[in-house]
């Protein structure tokens, strides 16, 4: 069974944003093509689209990053994968370059991985926040904005 991204637009607004929360975890889902069938359904406006679509997404990204700050809980267990000098030296650079990584966080397959790293590095949860919401939300203005100049072309044919 292959899952359509128009089964989110079947379901509402709900239905968007529990996807776009899905999609932002490790389960392979499109959360851009639920955006674009949701308004190509014209469930909503695309205002409201766009804040489900986002809130949905940031929501994962932070369900992510509690698990990486969770994870840490095994930090000093000898079959942990990652030395005490290992992770100091990786949250220096998460420090560092974690903001800019952040902004990237909602390209596929990367994504979410960054988002569980920045948990597991105990990068600070409002500047987390800040910077995943601005990414996903550019992203989703996006995909709005060209799925508002590709409808019209398929809706003459």
């Amino acid at each position: 069974m292959t899952l359509d991204p128009a089964l989110a637009a079947q379901f509402g607004v709900a239905g968007l944003f529990l996807w776009s929360l899905l999609a932002a975890t490790l389960v392979p889902l499109s959360s851009e093509a639920a955006l674009a069938a949701a308004r190509a359904h014209e469930i909503a406006s695309p205002l409201i689209l766009f804040a489900a679509a986002t809130g949905g997404n940031v929501l994962g990204a932070l369900i992510n990053w509690g698990l990486g700050m969770w994870c840490l809980r095994f930090e000093h267990k000898r079959w942990f994968p990652i030395r005490s000098v290992q992770l100091h030296k990786a949250q220096m650079q998460f420090q560092r370059w974690g903001a800019i990584a952040l902004l990237f966080s909602w390209i596929p397959i990367i994504g979410d991985p960054l988002t569980f790293a920045a948990g597991a590095l105990r990068y600070p949860l409002a500047r987390f926040l800040i910077v995943v919401s601005l990414g996903k939300a550019a992203r989703y203005a996006a995909v709005l904005w060209i799925t508002e100049l590709v409808l019209p072309v398929f809706a003459a044919s």
